[in-house]
This record gives C-alpha cells, structure tokens and sequence, in this order.
C-alpha cells in the first residue's frame, strides 16, 4: 500500500513514512493509493476474533511495511483488558428505539481516542526506534485528543510532546487530566483562542518544512493516517456485534468535529463494510451539517465559532473532510486542489449543482443534523429517565441527530464520545445527578498544573518548541 496526497503533490510514500509525518508537503493529507475490499465470507471469519485480532487484520492492509509478526504483537499489546477494563473493549449496549452504544471511552483517558491514540504510541515507539530517529509531537485539542495524546506518549522514548488547547474552553475535567501531568517529555500549550487558532497554528508550523525538517516534527491530530486507521476497526467489531447476520446493513451515528471519526466510517463503508447509513451530528457549529443539506462548504471564522456544551465539538473547519472530498471528486487530486484553492480565496465551496453531490447518500449513506444545548439537556435527562445511566454531551448529540434515521431492522449504533463525568456540569444541569468519578481519577482537579500560556502566535509556538527539544 502506498499514500500519496490528496492535493497530488506527494511522491508515493510507505506507512511508515506517513506515520511520522503532520500534512503533505502541499499541504493535502496523506490518503491510501486504493481501499483494500473485505468480502463477506472475510467479515464472517472475522466473527470470533478478539479486538486485537481484528485490529491487525484490518490494519494489515494499510501497513503494508510492517512485518506481520512486529504487527501483530503491537495490536496485542494495545488492545488489553488491562488497558481498556473490559476484554470486549468496545462493548455495545442497548439504549432504546431501535439504537444501541458502541462503549469507546473505557480508555485510559476515558474518552475515544484513547481507541487509536494508544496503539499510536506504540507504533511511534516501535517506528522511532527501528530508524533510531526522535520525534516532536504538536497537536492541537478541543478537549480529547490532547489527554488521550499525552497519556499514550508518556514515558515513551524518544517523544516529546507539544500540545495547544484553547485557554479557558475545555471542561474543567479535560483541562486536568492534561495539565495535571508531570512526565518530563509532556508539554501543554494553552493559546488565548479557539480550538480551531490552536489548529491553524499546528498547520502554519507543519507548513514551514525546513523548521518541520530540523526539529523532526509530527502529529497525532486526526490528520494522522495511523489514527484514522485504527478507528476504521471498532466498526467493524461494532458491526459484527450487532448485524443479526453478516451481510445486514447497520447505521451509525457519530459525534463530528474535525471529522475522522465519521470519516473511519466512511472507510470502512469504502471496505464493503455493510454500513447503511453514516449519520454525521454536528451542534451548535453547523457546517458539516449545513454541506451535507446544501452543497455548501463554508467554514466560520473563530468569531462565528460558538462555545458549546459539547466542546469537543466546537470546531469550524474540519480538517479531515478533505479526504472524503477528495473520495467524492472521484479521488482526483486537480479537482480537490482547485476546491481548497477557491475555499482560501473565497471561504467556501459550492457543490450543489455537483451531480456527484447529489449522490452523497445513495452512494456514500452520509446524512447529518445539528443540535443544541437545550437538545443535550433534553436527550440527557430522557437517557437517565428511559435507561438509568448517564451519557456524555458529544454522545446526546448523536442520539437526538439519530432519532430521525432509525429504520426498523436497522441497527442504529451511537459512537460514544466519552463518560459523562468530563462534562459534570452539564450532566448535573440535565438530571440534577453529579457523574461518578472513576477511582483513578478522584481529586484529579485538585492536582498542581503545568500549563503554559500563549497569544495566538506561530513564532511563539516554533520558539518554545525550538528551546524545549531536549528531554
């Protein structure tokens, strides 16, 4: 398997090469030269597999680099019921009407991306160490992906860590589990913006190559093609869960931020995965939904961008989308270029005379809404009064945007996003119940922080990088 860039400006490149890398030297994003097909009678012999099992046979297709065995043992390393709490690692349960939880917040980090962020970590250990390089990490987080970063790359050798999160707009929770840590390869970052200055800061250094070049920086942002691989798998473990029999189709139903999530979705659906319907629920910040209604892509300035109960989910330009437009552009790389150019030059795209737009659901099953806090309340309290048990806001989202696309016989699974306790605030105003606190995580508000502060500056960021690079 070989990537190349969505804006065409990339020479074929291994796994291994992307794995390090942030954006393309164009600035596109690294996309796989085909998607490996998986026919029925493969999804059928998949059925008794653990995760790890299965991680490594999806994973096996996109890593092509990798011997089998080092593989092998890195999936099974990952995914432990010591790690993740459970031996089924995702579970699903029952909600109501007709939709079910796919469980990705039993994580160290108690959130999704610990589902992918743990098996990067120990890919970036075993790929460091195999060409005895180091690595500079910058990502940028609206809440998850810095924590669930962080406690993946902790301690590990030859990694440093340099995380940006909006000052002052994660939960008090999220700001904790990041801030609190003390690992000496840990660096956080909070810049006086929204996530998505925060975002545009990581691009504008990845951009600069010489700097990217002499200070070895890469990215655990959802950019990363190993990232949006290893969440390509908990769809197919969610699927073989729950399709009465391989073959049926099943939707899902996914939280939308910066849009790999879905996007892993939107893969495995590429793969032959028997995926119906792909339901993309954005809240208060809308352009994900307002494209897929109207053919519009019109990303909002940070001044448009609300701040939300569900900040994991405030973000306005979502970086991911880029690979699914360039699926639906026919993967031509002329034709993506060209849309991101007028996206720069105009601040928006139009596809809505696209005929290829037009079949965004019938061949590609995506459909969208958007909700708001009163919606989160609402779907919170209903949750806790229907089942007994609390969900996160980014979670609400998906089941109140979910509702109107359930069909019967249809599975309707909703990614969890995270426990509730990250959102304590929120979920006490719904239902007046304050979220348990898991034991690992009790006074975790009340620990000394090591957090840095930072106008929105690309130099300060490359400065402090530059004067932070020696653990």
């Amino acid at each position: 398997m070989k990537y190349f860039s969505s804006r065409g400006g990339m020479q074929p490149q291994s796994f291994s090469e992307i794995l390090l890398e942030g954006l393309a030297p164009d600035g596109g994003l690294a996309v796989p030269d085909h998607y490996p097909q998986v026919s029925l009678a493969t999804l059928e012999s998949w059925k008794n597999l653990r995760y790890g099992e299965l991680a490594f046979e999806v994973l096996k297709h996109y890593a092509t680099d990798i011997p089998q065995a080092d593989l092998t043992a890195l999936t099974t390393k990952t995914y432990t019921e010591a790690v993740y709490g459970t031996e089924a690692i995702t579970p699903v349960r029952d909600l109501f009407d007709g939709m079910k939880v796919l469980e990705l917040s039993n994580g160290p980090t108690l959130a999704f991306k610990d589902m992918a962020m743990q098996l990067l970590g120990n890919l970036f250990e075993y790929q460091l160490a195999r060409v005895g390089q180091e690595l500079n990490i910058l990502g940028a987080t609206s809440g998850d992906t810095g924590s669930a970063a962080e406690y993946a790359m902790r301690g590990k050798k030859g990694v440093r860590v340099f995380m940006l999160s909006p000052a002052g707009k994660m939960s008090a929770f999220q700001r904790a589990q990041m801030y609190s840590l003390q690992d000496p390869n840990i660096f956080n970052i909070a810049v006086e913006g929204l996530f998505d200055d925060c975002q545009d800061i990581v691009k504008a250094v990845s951009e600069d190559l010489p700097f990217k070049s002499r200070q070895k920086i890469g990215t655990v942002n959802s950019i990363n093609w190993g990232r949006i691989s290893a969440q390509v798998v908990y769809y197919f473990n969610a699927y073989l869960r729950v399709a009465a029999k391989v073959g049926d189709p099943v939707s899902f139903a996914v939280p939308s931020g910066n849009f790999g999530n879905v996007l892993a979705g939107h893969i495995a659906r590429m793969m032959g995965l028997p995926i119906r319907k792909l339901v993309v629920a954005t809240n208060e910040n809308n352009v994900l939904d307002e494209f897929f209604k109207t053919g519009v892509y019109r990303p909002r300035t940070s001044k448009e961008t609300h701040i939300t109960s569900s900040p994991s989910m405030d973000i306005s330009k979502a970086s991911n989308f880029e690979r699914f437009v360039y699926d639906l552009m026919g993967r031509d790389p002329k034709a993506l270029k060209a849309l991101w150019d007028q996206l720069a030059k105009d601040g928006k795209f139009d596809l809505s005379a696209d005929p290829r737009f037009k079949e965004v659901e019938a061949k590609y099953g995506f459909v969208s809404g958007c909700s708001t806090h009163a919606d989160r309340l609402n779907t919170i309290r209903e949750v806790y009064q229907r089942t007994g048990t609390l969900i996160d806001t980014h979670t609400a989202d998906a089941v109140k945007v979910a509702k109107p696309y359930v069909e019967v016989g249809v599975p309707m699974v909703v990614l969890e996003t995270a426990l509730a306790v990250k959102f304590a605030e929120t979920i006490e105003e719904a239902t007046g119940q304050v979220p348990p606190v898991p034991k690992a995580f009790e006074g975790i508000e009340k620990l000394p922080q090591r957090v840095v502060n930072m106008p929105i500056s690309v130099d300060a960021v490359k400065q402090f990088i530059a004067t932070h690079t020696h653990l």
